[in-house]
C-alpha cells in the first residue's frame, strides 16, 4: 500500500514510488531535510524535562559509575539507533512505526508487545511533560505570591496549552515552522540555568555525593539511573522521525543523529552534570526549583521551560496522535478538511483529558511517572 498523505489534501494510494512502499499513514512521509529533523532531536532531547535528570541519572550512581554510565549508553544507544536507521527500508518496503518493523522481522507477538511498550512509555512520558509544565507554571507563580494556587490548576493549564498546540500543528513535520522558536528558547534556558548552577556550585561547599540506601535500594536505583540516562539517548521512536526524513531515508536519519549525538548529547549531559556538581545528592527532581534566583532569571528560566516543553512533548507523543488520526480521520481529504477538524478536536480532547485527570489525581507521583518511563523505555 503506498503512503497516504493527509497534510497535502490528497490521497497517494493509487500513485506508484520509485524505490519502495509504505503503510497508509494520516500524517506526512518523506518531506523533511536531515537538518529539520537534526534540529528536532536537539530541541527536544534538551527540555526540562530531560534537564532535571540529576536527580535520576547521577545521584543514585555517584561521580564514576555515573560518569561511566553516561558515556557507555550514550555510546550503546548512538550504535543502536544508527543500524535501527538502516532498518527503515527493506526491500521495497518502508517501515514508518516501531510497532510494524519489529512485527515484519520477529512476528505478531513482537509487534504487540512493541505496540504496548512504545505506547505505555509515550502515555507516561506525555503525563510527565503535563506535570512539568505545571510545576513551571507554578514556581513562575510562587515568586510574586506567597500562596500559590494548587498544583492541580497548572496541571489543567498546561494539558490545554498541550492540546492546543497538538491542535493546530497536528504533525511532526508541520512543526518545522515551530523549530528556530524551541532552538531560541533552549538557548535561553540552558544559558541562564547553566549561569545560575556554576554560581550555587561554587557557593554550596557542603555538597554530599553520597549514595543514599541500603545494597537493595542502591541496586534497584542504579538500574533506574541506567534507564533514565537511555531515555536522555534515544527516543524510542525513531521510525517514527524518519518516516518525515526525505531519501536517502537511512543516510540522511543517521546524519541527523550525528547532530543528536555531537550538539544535543553536549547540552543535555552537560546541564545535568552541572546540576549534580552545584547541589550533590540532594538536587531536586525538577533542577530549576534548586536556584538560587535572581527571581527575574528563575522566572525567565521557568518561562522558557514550560513553551519549550509544548513543543517537545508533541514530537514524544506524535506517534499516539499518528495512531489515532489515521484510525478516524479521512484519508482521502485535508489535515484540515471541516471532518477531519472535527475529527481531531474530540479524538485529542479525548487524549489529553485523560492526561489531565491522571496526572492532577496523582501529582505526587512525579517520580514514579519518571522511573516507570524510563524502565517501559529501557525494555523497549
Amino acid at each position: 500500500m503506498e503512503a497516504v498523505s493527509l497534510e497535502a489534501g490528497r490521497s497517494d494510494h493509487r500513485q506508484k514510488q520509485n524505490e519502495y512502499t509504505s503503510a497508509s499513514s494520516a500524517h506526512i512521509v518523506d518531506r523533511d531535510s536531515w537538518q529539520q529533523v537534526g534540529l528536532l532531536l536537539v530541541t527536544s532531547f534538551n527540555c526540562a524535562y530531560v534537564l532535571s535528570f540529576s536527580n535520576l541519572m547521577l545521584a543514585p550512581l555517584g561521580w564514576y559509575w555515573g560518569l561511566a554510565c553516561l558515556v557507555i549508553v550514550a555510546a550503546f544507544a548512538a550504535y543502536a539507533n544508527w543500524l535501527l536507521a538502516g532498518f527503515h527500508v527493506i526491500g521495497d518496503r518502508r517501515f514508518i512505526r516501531y510497532r510494524d518493523l519489529m512485527g515484519y522481522l520477529f512476528g505478531k507477538r513482537m509487534y504487540y508487545v512493541t505496540w504496548f511498550l512504545q505506547f505505555a512509555t509515550l502515555l507516561l512520558g506525555s503525563m510527565g511533560f503535563i506535570l512539568l509544565g505545571g510545576r513551571a507554571l507554578k514556581e513562575i507563580n510562587s515568586e510574586f505570591s506567597d500562596s500559590p494556587m494548587r498544583l492541580q490548576v497548572y496541571i489543567v493549564v498546561t494539558g490545554v496549552v498541550y492540546l492546543a498546540f497538538a491542535y493546530f500543528v497536528p504533525t511532526i513535520s508541520s512543526m518545522r515552522n515551530w523549530l528556530i522558536s524551541s532552538a531560541i528558547l533552549t538557548v535561553i534556558y540552558d544559558a541562564a540555568i547553566l549561569a545560575i548552577l556554576i554560581k550555587d556550585g561554587n557557593i554550596n561547599k557542603a555538597k554530599d555525593y553520597n549514595i543514599a540506601g541500603n545494597k537493595a535500594e542502591k541496586a534497584l536505583n542504579a538500574f533506574g539511573a541506567i534507564a533514565a540516562i537511555l531515555v536522555c539517548n534515544t527516543s524510542g521512536i525513531l521510525p517514527e522521525i524518519q518516516s518525515t526524513v526525505r531519501k536517502p531515508v537511512a543516510a540522511n536519519m543517521r546524519k541527523a543523529l550525528v547532530m543528536q549525538y555531537t550538539i544535543g548529547l553536549a547540552i543535555y549531559y552537560g546541564i545535568s552534570i552541572a546540576g549534580y556538581w552545584a547541589y550533590g545528592a540532594s538536587v531536586s527532581e525538577y533542577l530549576p526549583k534548586e536556584l538560587s534566583g535572581p527571581t527575574w532569571a528563575k522566572v525567565l528560566i521557568n518561562s522558557t521551560a514550560f513553551l519549550q516543553s509544548i513543543m517537545s512533548q508533541h514530537m514524544f507523543v506524535a506517534p499516539i496522535h499518528e495512531a489515532l488520526d489515521t484510525k478516524f480521520q479521512r484519508l482521502n481529504e485535508g489535515m484540515f478538511s471541516k471532518y477531519n477538524l472535527i475529527c481531531r478536536f474530540f479524538v485529542r480532547s479525548i487524549f489529553f483529558g485523560l492526561n489531565i485527570l491522571v496526572t492532577a489525581l496523582f501529582p505526587i507521583l512525579w517520580e514514579i511517572l519518571l522511573t516507570s518511563s524510563d524502565r517501559s523505555h529501557f525494555f523497549l
